[in-house]
């Protein structure tokens, strides 16, 4: 499988230079080059990416401000001639950073990791198999690690999400949709638009509600037949 990818740099030479290195590797594919965010976001709803390669110094929207208004952005790697920005930006969960000028091997190396990580969720997807035991989300400045055998449910609000634990909850930018793809199918159900509960942890069933150690979850009409079927499989 191809990686698709998209460049976005200012810079002319910039983008020859990556546009070459795509090109010597047959696991990549080059969906278009962008020389600033805003034409990227145009680019980017009309076409899907698995990986950016990201300047950060760009007229009218920066690379890292681009990657804060981007809630579910796919795989990024860094490309820029400063350093200063790269502690904020693996922050925003970039795959690595590269400083300008660096060489193919450098390059090799980043997307290698792109590589290795579309890798382990491919082989998980097909093997059913559920090692995740704990997830990382952003809040209140700071990453926090959260153990899946401690996740209630998740609710949705607005542009953020609820997650509630055994010992209380925390709030994170984030969508329901993106949570929902960190947690494991075997773990987890999405019952209703706004909630996603952990199976485990439902305690009983009463009519379209879910009553949990921590509170009772709506099941929503579009959901309900998908969870009946799996918590009762025919």
């Amino acid at each position: 499988m191809k990686l698709k990818c998209l460049i976005i740099d200012d810079e002319p030479l910039a983008q020859r230079v990556l546009e070459k290195y795509v090109s010597e590797l047959s696991s990549l594919e080059l969906k278009g080059k962008c020389s600033d965010a805003i034409e990227a976001m145009e680019v980017l709803q009309q076409e899907s990416v698995d990986l950016i390669f990201l300047d950060i110094n760009m007229p009218r929207l920066s690379g890292i401000n681009f990657l804060k208004s981007y809630k579910n952005p796919p795989m990024v790697i860094i490309t820029t001639a400063y350093t200063e920005y790269a502690l904020e930006s693996y922050e925003l969960n970039v795959l690595d950073y590269l400083k300008k000028p660096f060489s193919f091997e450098r390059f090799l190396q980043a997307v290698q990791k792109a590589e290795e990580k579309v890798k382990v969720v491919a082989e998980s997807q097909e093997t059913g198999k559920d090692e995740l035991e704990y997830i990382f989300v952003k809040a209140n400045k700071k990453t926090i690690n959260i153990n899946l055998d401690a996740i209630q449910y998740v609710e949705a609000l607005g542009d953020y999400v609820k997650i509630f634990t055994n010992d209380g909850h925390v709030v994170t930018y984030q969508s329901l949709k993106g949570i929902e793809r960190l947690l494991p199918s075997a773990k987890f159900y999405r019952i209703h638009k706004s909630y996603i509960v952990a199976l485990a942890k439902i305690k009983s069933i009463e009519g379209n509600m879910v009553h949990m150690d921590k509170g009772t979850i709506p099941i929503g009409n579009n959901y309900k037949q998908g969870f009946f079927q799996r918590i009762h499989p025919v």
